[in-house]
């Protein structure tokens, strides 16, 4: 006598629902960590090179004033011409990484000489972590401060 043979039921090829659902909350839960990771880490890689733009203006306005024995004059919205041999003049006329544009500050903002950044359009907390990278952490003191419309490196008080 023969035993039947149960009959198997083969289970169709692909994934149910319910595990296309999981894996799709998944990846979402993974992109809302990683989206604001990627945002802090763009904006530091902003803060840095505005930072390094800074200090690279700041040393070729230094230079200028001690081979010619007086600052720039200011007289234009931007990087005087006279700095040609000192800075790039094609990257300190446009927008600076944080936005805004780069502005020579001559005998104003209360100040003798700085290196400013006019009209930005980065939040005040990325100019606050400029200020703890190269001075006192406050944008009302130091050597980098907020001014009418923009924010100055004090060159000379």
């Amino acid at each position: 006598m023969s035993v039947p043979t149960p009959v198997r039921r083969r289970r169709p090829g692909g994934f149910t629902l319910v595990e296309i659902m999981i894996v799709v909350t998944l990846i979402g839960l993974l992109a809302s960590l990683a989206i604001p990771a990627m945002n802090r880490i763009r904006t530091g890689a902003r803060v840095t090179a505005f930072v390094n733009d800074l200090r690279t203006g700041k040393d070729a306005f230094e230079t200028y004033a001690l081979e010619n024995g007086t600052w720039p004059a200011d007289g234009t919205a931007n990087v005087p011409n006279v700095m040609a041999g000192y800075l790039n003049l094609a990257k300190y006329s446009g927008t600076t990484p944080l936005g805004g544009a780069w502005d020579w500050d001559y005998g104003v903002f209360g100040v003798t000489a700085g290196l400013s950044v006019d009209s930005p359009t980065a939040a005040i907390t990325d100019f606050a972590q400029v200020d703890v990278m190269i001075d006192d952490g406050n944008l009302s003191t130091g050597y980098f401060r907020s001014r009418g419309g923009g924010y100055i490196m004090v060159l000379e008080f």
